[in-house]
């Protein structure tokens, strides 16, 4: 075989390969956080501030069971009425993410049946309103 095939030979490789990666970058799906996220962004103060306000107030305690994920508000949150909403959200797959609305007991409790998220890895963003005043906060939890 001369130069002039082995030229041939690595120009189709050569296009081959670029044909590849070009197929393969048109059909990765890419997904963002969220589809607003300029609104968002111009709204991330309030979030800062949510966080210093449920620092000054105490954790959030999380725990889960068999069939329920349980959320317990601070003690300073019984009796209050709290609304917002408890955001789901599965970092590898937006399909799994779920926002639910916040409907706490006279405890501070709210529980959430298992069998309305899928299992997996989740960040738990809770953005809640008591008395006026905004908190936030963010936990790690695995769903099994």
């Amino acid at each position: 075989m001369n130069w002039g095939n082995k030229l041939i030979i690595v120009f189709i490789l050569f296009a081959g390969i670029i044909g590849t990666m070009v197929y393969k970058a048109i059909n990765t799906k890419v997904e963002l956080v969220s589809k607003d996220y300029y609104k968002e962004e111009l709204r991330y103060q309030d979030r800062i501030d949510g966080r210093n306000n449920a620092a000054q107030i105490g954790k959030v305690a999380v725990t889960q069971n068999a069939e329920s994920v349980e959320i317990a508000f601070p003690a300073e949150m019984k009796g209050l009425s709290v609304s917002g909403e408890a955001w789901f959200y599965c970092q590898t797959d937006d399909i799994k993410d779920r926002k639910i609305p916040l409907q706490v007991d006279e405890n501070g409790r709210q529980l959430i049946l298992k069998k309305e998220l899928a299992k997996g890895s989740y960040d738990l963003k809770l953005n809640w309103e008591a008395s006026s005043k905004q908190y936030y906060t963010e936990q790690k939890l695995i769903i099994q």
